[in-house]
């Protein structure tokens, strides 16, 4: 039997490193790991090879930086000569960057297998590529993983088959629950000059945030505001780090918070698991805080992990910064979302991906033979 798994950007490593070490124990399976290189920053990517404990790629495409079209048909024109030499039973793919729908396209075209994880997340906002991504790879893969029981009812109401569903909680947090003694280790607290429960954290990556000046100066005004109350740390994204040093205007808005390089796993979780409450644009990050019982500010007009906010700690806030200071302010005063941990968020969703993986590989052994 054999497994590839593919990474492209960082928030694929943390649903892939637990299904890569929860499949070493299994008897006559070889896995190969592929990293496409969308994230290529050491900062955005190695560090993460660390820090998760994941083996360094045995294939790296070096597919860089582009736009969607250009990123997404050069990682499918280097990973096809990858999966006519390796052959692999099954192909994992995680989340909903250009990495997961190009291979996900071209393994199934090849006849080979596509297991899709983080499967059945809707924002319903088919301006965001993530969307297209997430709605096109699970009408291509023959396994999907659920993390949520609202991902099985939306694939339901798509038409995919029930059989090809398979509710197994969701990996991230196997990953987290694991790095977070080591975590909880870090000294970035000390380096930041931070005390726990006493700042906030921020991040912004989305282009709809970041691309556009008016947009991101809406939501560094709100930052801003909040800053007057508590520290605001901010590790900056390349994409928006661009941006502030392109705008004198912008870069002295931002003037006002912490800034911080792209900080590693353990360090980032470290932060998360300390911080008085989060503000944020990340899918992943939603998760996170609810798994860690930490209040989030989800600076978005929606969201596809809506379990986050209807039992989790997540609240969405938009960019105004007329409803996301006063949002951020009730958490400070003690009035922010206590929420619960969803349903099979236990750190063990991926022993359950790889049982399902290793009967389907069996199973398409027995038909090839």
């Amino acid at each position: 039997m054999k497994i590839l798994h593919v990474v492209g950007a960082r928030p694929n490593f943390m649903k892939v490193a637990p299904i890569l070490a929860a499949l070493r124990s299994r008897s006559g399976l070889t896995q190969i790991l592929v990293h496409t290189g969308q994230h290529y920053d050491a900062k955005m990517s190695d560090v993460f090879f660390q820090d998760l404990g994941m083996p360094a790629p045995d294939v790296h495409l070096g597919v860089g930086s582009g736009s969607h079209a250009q990123q997404t048909a050069k990682v499918m024109t280097e990973i096809e000569p990858v999966l006519l030499r390796e052959k692999p039973d099954v192909v994992v793919v995680a989340g909903d960057v250009n990495s997961t729908i190009a291979v996900a396209l071209v393994a199934a075209k090849m006849g080979i297998g596509v297991a899709h994880v983080e499967s059945g997340l809707r924002s319903r906002d088919w301006s965001m590529p993530e969307e297209v991504n997430r709605v096109l790879t699970d009408r291509l893969s023959d396994l999907l993983f659920t993390p949520s029981r609202d991902g099985d009812e939306t694939l339901a109401r798509e038409g995919i088959d029930p059989r090809r569903v398979h509710f197994v909680g969701n990996v991230m947090i196997d990953s987290l629950r694991a790095a977070l003694p080591r975590a909880l280790q870090s000294r970035i607290h000390q380096q930041l000059e931070l005390t726990p429960k006493a700042y906030a954290l921020a991040t912004l990556h989305r282009p709809a945030n970041v691309d556009d000046p008016k947009s991101l100066s809406r939501v560094l005004s709100a930052l801003s505001q909040i800053a007057t109350k508590l520290p605001v740390v901010f590790p900056i994204h390349p994409r928006t780090r661009a941006r502030l040093e392109a705008d004198p205007g912008l870069k002295q808005e931002a003037s006002s918070l912490k800034l911080t390089d792209p900080l590693g796993y353990l360090d980032f979780l470290a932060l998360t698991n300390s911080a008085r409450v989060v503000m944020t644009d990340s899918g992943g990050i939603q998760e996170e805080t609810t798994a860690l019982g930490v209040p989030c500010l989800t600076m978005r007009e929606n969201t596809e992990r809506p379990v986050t906010c209807e039992i989790g700690t997540n609240t969405l806030v938009g960019t105004d910064p007329l409803q996301v200071v006063p949002a951020a302010l009730a958490v400070l005063e003690g009035r922010g979302k206590q929420g619960t941990i969803p349903e099979l968020w236990d750190g063990h969703a991926a022993e359950r991906i790889a049982t399902i993986l290793v009967d389907f590989c069996r199973a398409r052994g027995q038909v090839g033979t």
